[in-house]
C-alpha cells in the first residue's frame, strides 16, 4: 500500500550536505552500511531555502548549524560575520552559501540533526 505524498515525507529520511564532504561521506556510508533508505539531497545542486533553513532551526541551535569553524566563514568579511548575530542575517548567509552550515543535516522522523557521530545515529536508528 503507498502512503499518500503528504504522509511519505513525513517518514522519509534525507541527508543533507555536499558530496565531497568528509563528514558527508562517512554518514553516507554509515547509512548505506545500516541499510537504511534516504535520499540525498546536494547542497550545490539544490541551496537551501530560507524556509527549509528555518525548519532545521526548530531541531537544531543557530550556533551548531552555522559552521563558524570553517574556510568559508573565515574568508567572510566583518561585515557579512556581524550579519550572522541575527538569525535572519545568518539565514540569509547560509542561503547564499551553503558550505556555512554544518554538515550533514539529517532530516528523520520530522525533526533534524546536523553532523555525523557513529553512536548518535546508531541510537537514533536503533542499529546498535
Amino acid at each position: 500500500m503507498r502512503l499518500p505524498e503528504t504522509q511519505q515525507s513525513l517518514i522519509m529520511t534525507t541527508l543533507y550536505g555536499i558530496p565531497n564532504c568528509d563528514t558527508v561521506k562517512k554518514a553516507r556510508l554509515w547509512l548505506a552500511g545500516a541499510q537504511i533508505d534516504y535520499t540525498f539531497s546536494d547542497f550545490k545542486k539544490e541551496p537551501p531555502t530560507v524556509a527549509l533553513i528555518e525548519c532545521w532551526l526548530r531541531d537544531i541551535p543557530l550556533d551548531v548549524l552555522l559552521n563558524k569553524r570553517g574556510t568559508t566563514w573565515r574568508a567572510l568579511s566583518d561585515e557579512q560575520k556581524q550579519s550572522a548575530e541575527t538569525q535572519q542575517g545568518a539565514v540569509a548567509l547560509m542561503v547564499a552559501q551553503p558550505s556555512l552550515i554544518k554538515r550533514p543535516v539529517l532530516a528523520y522522523q520530522q525533526h533534524y540533526h546536523a553532523g555525523f557521530q557513529t553512536d548518535f545515529y546508531a541510537t537514533l536508528f536503533h542499529k546498535e
